[in-house]
């Protein structure tokens, strides 16, 4: 094997790769990224055998040459010496060649490193996906669904299937659910589906993490490819699997109250702000709970009391206040973190009584809902 390329996109696609080679391991192989020179280009691949990344640098794009292949083979290296030579040879190109034996010599500039790789006979196949069921998705509508659910996973491995996003699709639409049995992250997107199946698959937190890292923000769209135990997102150059959390998810839909008592309409940043002072003093006792209290007048109070620390209160003017007077107590974080992910100027919070969960969802946007549990105080 020996090909002339592109230091910059050699970068790029080894930092891709990277985010599924793991050094915590029991296959050693896996340390490695595996380099494979084609006719067509020059294709590398990282995996932990959970998630696996291809990624393609062609020889060409829109006529101007990346690589240039001299002679086809292939080789896996250590991925932790190999991604930190790369990242800072001196050139703009660079020659890598295997000599004898999985011996390679990669050159740049007046730098010459030898490396001792691996057979690449040895790497695991990745997974053969039937494409036949896939649907195709705008990358930036991905990101966000991502963005928008995946901060609810849960943390703890007690319940394993919970700390995936349960992904549905059902009559042309992909529901995605997150929960850690406290909080609830639903979104909702219309997609093009290319046959009329449906899906209810969970994709593990970690994963889905990744993904979103490695993707462009752009608009182009993704093709996404389901099977029993493996999800796979095709995109320009990029092949992303994820092997799929085993277990049902728990319906959630009962989670959520299909009326309710009180319901109010604050702006998200002032009501983000708010929390996060209130948070201050919250945040060394425990759980950082706050307290939300409806004043009249379309006033909310919120505030936070550990004794040992000091209080701090804090008065809100709502756009508009429905329904019963109330006071609850919830965690700040949670709060928080859903109302990061929420676009638009005002949020309407629907209560249905002190101890009950309560909804978060932007104004006039059907597609996106946050779920919270409120904590008890006594």
């Amino acid at each position: 094997m020996r090909f002339i390329i592109q230091r910059d996109r050699l970068v790029q696609s080894v930092n891709d790769v990277m985010k599924a080679v793991t050094s915590r391991t029991t296959i050693p192989i896996l340390t490695g990224i595996k380099i494979v020179a084609s006719e067509e280009g020059v294709t590398l691949t990282g995996s932990d055998s959970d998630i696996s990344i291809e990624s393609f640098i062609p020889k060409e794009e829109t006529g101007d040459e990346i690589v240039e292949i001299k002679e086809t083979g292939a080789i896996v290296l250590q991925a932790k010496f190999f991604s930190e030579i790369v990242k800072k040879l001196p050139t703009d190109t660079v020659e890598m060649e295997v000599l004898n034996q999985f011996q390679i010599v990669i050159r740049s500039g007046k730098s010459e490193f030898n490396l001792n790789g691996l057979d690449p006979e040895e790497y695991p196949r990745l997974p053969q996906i039937e494409e036949e069921n896939s649907f195709k998705i705008p990358t930036d509508l991905l990101k966000a669904l991502i963005r928008q659910t995946v901060f609810a996973v849960s943390t703890s491995e007690t319940r394993p299937v919970l700390t995936g996003v349960n992904w549905k699709v059902e009559n042309g639409e992909l529901i995605c659910i997150a929960t850690d049995s406290h909080r609830l992250a639903l979104r909702k997107a219309r997609i093009d589906l290319l046959s009329d199946h449906n899906y209810n698959v969970v994709i593990p937190g970690k994963s889905l993490n990744e993904l979103s890292k490695i993707l462009d923000d752009n608009n182009e769209l993704v093709e996404i490819v389901i099977t029993e135990n493996q999800v796979l997102i095709k995109a320009k150059h990029l092949l992303f699997f994820s092997r799929l959390l085993e277990g049902n998810y728990p319906d959630t839909s009962r989670l959520i109250p299909a009326e309710n008592k009180t319901e109010v309409i604050v702006n998200t940043k002032d009501f983000l702000h708010a929390i996060d002072r209130a948070s201050l003093l919250a945040r060394e006792g425990r759980n950082n709970v706050v307290r939300f209290e409806i004043l009249g007048d379309k006033v909310i109070e919120i505030s936070s009391n550990t004794p040992e620390i000091g209080k701090v209160i804090e008065e809100l003017q709502a756009q508009s206040v429905e329904g019963e007077e109330l006071k609850i107590s919830f965690s700040a974080k949670y709060v928080m973190d859903a109302l990061k992910t929420l676009e638009g100027h005002e949020i309407k919070i629907s209560f249905t009584g002190a101890m009950r969960p309560f909804l978060i969802r932007p104004i006039n946007d059907e597609s996106l809902l946050q779920l919270i549990l409120p904590v008890r105080t006594y």
